[in-house]
């Protein structure tokens, strides 16, 4: 290999590792964004939990009423809500004595 050669094949390989810095930096940078990105999702995921949590606290009570008056609303609708024909009509609205416990139970 002379020198002229050689100082070629230096000049590639110095050209392919700026290539490949440049390639490095941009990836560096992207990760960067990602990382910040992830921390503000992480702090957002954490308050909107907290903020679950205090609702789901005042709402317990509220939901099994609420519940309740949905199972009532469907049954005056003509249909079953008991687990034996759940969905089905009622025939010519008759009550079901298993609906009603469900619907009476304390």
């Amino acid at each position: 290999m002379n020198k002229k050669e050689l100082f070629d094949a230096l000049d590639g390989f110095s050209q392919n590792l700026l290539v490949t810095l440049a390639e490095v930096e941009a990836i560096k940078k992207n990760l960067k964004q990602v990382i910040e990105e992830n921390t503000a999702l992480r702090l957002e995921n954490d308050k909107l939990r907290e903020r679950l949590g205090e609702v789901e606290k005042t709402s317990s009570a509220k939901s099994q009423h609420h519940g309740r008056e949905n199972l009532q609303r469907i049954y005056n609708d003509g249909f079953h809500i008991c687990t034996y024909s759940y969905g089905q009509r009622r025939e010519n609205d008759e009550e079901c004595m298993f609906c009603d416990e469900l619907l009476f139970r304390e």
